[in-house]
This record gives C-alpha cells, structure tokens and sequence, in this order.
C-alpha cells in the first residue's frame, strides 16, 4: 500500500465531516485506488459522499468498508460493508481483567501480561466489490 494513501482524522471521534474531508485529500492527490477502509461507520459515510460527489460510484469505482456495523449501516445507500467487532465480549473480558489486576493488587503478587484475541465479523453489503480490473469478463 503507497502510505500516501493513509490519512490520519484530526478529530479524535468519530466525523462524517472528517470521513467527507480525508476522502477529498485524498482524491486530490491523483493517485488510483479502488479500497477504502474508514476509522469507523460515521466516517465511512462521509467517504461514500466524497467519493459521489466527486464522479465516483461506491463500489463499482471505489469499495468502502466501515468499522462498527452501526444500525444505519445496513440502511445506508449503498448498504455499507462493515468490520463488526463484539463489544460486549470486549467489555467483559476488560472488566475481568481489571478485576484479576485488583486483586493481585491487594495480595502484592505481580500482574502478567494477558493477552487475548477476538475474531471480528465481516458484513459484507453493498459498498464493496472485486477491482473492476479483476472482475470476470473486464
């Protein structure tokens, strides 16, 4: 990946606008590419809109996949494709990992590392499709 292509979102939250600002650099620097992957669903939608209103079509030019699966993902024209991670098991495994650090706290033994892995799911909608240049009969 050309790291020109890497933009960073100079707000820290989630941002249509910053989605909708970072794509547009983006086109401006002229330099081909047919993925794009958002900080998150918000700034995805944001991209999908620079990217329209710059003559491109989502995902026939250009693939978008957005992190999160918000609720208004699956409604979003197109259905954005989205990287759905599960908050909750997150959440509990955090919490108990807090709760195993206190108590080793208060028996002064040291606390190792831990570390786990969590399979996110891919939803694949609408947004994305094979490079045109590598689709069957192009």
């Amino acid at each position: 990946m050309d790291p020109r292509l890497a933009v960073t979102l100079s707000d820290p939250f989630s941002s249509y606008e910053g989605g909708f600002e970072r794509t547009k650099e983006l086109l401006a620097l002229k330099l081909p590419f047919t993925a794009l992957v958002a900080f998150d669903d918000m700034t995805a939608f944001g991209a999908i809109r620079a990217l329209i209103s710059a003559g491109l079509r989502v995902p026939q030019d250009c693939s978008v996949i957005g992190f999160d699966d918000i609720p208004a993902a699956a409604f979003y024209n197109p259905a954005l494709t989205c990287v759905r991670e599960h908050m909750g098991n997150l959440a509990s495994m955090g919490a108990e990992i807090l709760t195993e650090a206190i108590r080793a706290h208060r028996r002064n033994a040291t606390v190792s590392p831990i570390h786990h892995k969590l399979t996110p799911d891919l939803i694949i909608r609408e947004s994305t499709a094979p490079p045109a240049d590598s689709r069957p009969g192009l």
